[in-house]
């Protein structure tokens, strides 16, 4: 059985990736939002918020097994959230761009979720971040379709 640390290490590791993924979903759809492509904004803050859920329900989880979680994304999604700026940057805010940098954050994601269930946890812990894993690997894989599809637009 896995030690109450290293499950608080799972749900602390998860839930920076949440957060990070909130907030470059957000940054993701007002860039969108900014370009004129209110579909493609609106999805992107769906995802947003959709993560800023799972980081609640995780942060609930964690309490309730008496672990405090810090309430800052990891210093390699705001590096991450960066590269996205840059890329903005260099590609004139092109959507296929944006996009890629956003499925780049999401194989990130869809990562530690597969490591986090690779471990030893309780069984309510375990059915929520499979769940999650689940939900995240279709947001992932809806952000590469419509960055493929955005390619030849």
């Amino acid at each position: 059985m896995t030690t109450t640390d290293q499950v608080g290490s799972v749900l602390e590791d998860l839930i920076e990736t949440l957060e990070d993924g909130r907030k470059g979903f957000e940054q993701v759809a007002e860039k969108l939002r900014e370009e004129g492509h209110p579909d493609l904004a609106e999805t992107m803050a769906s995802f947003s918020s959709q993560r800023g859920q799972f980081s609640a329900e995780l942060r609930m989880a964690a309490n309730t097994m008496g672990h405090q979680i810090k309430e800052e994304g990891s210093a390699a999604g705001a590096l991450h959230r960066g590269w996205i700026a840059l890329k903005d940057a260099l590609t004139g805010d092109d959507p296929h761009a944006i996009l890629s940098a956003a499925e780049t954050g999401e194989d990130h994601a869809v990562s530690e979720y597969r490591d986090a269930l690779s471990k030893q946890l309780p069984g309510d812990l375990e059915g929520i971040i499979s769940r999650q894993a689940g939900e995240v690997k279709n947001a992932h894989d809806t952000v590469r379709a419509l960055r493929d599809r955005t390619e030849s637009a």
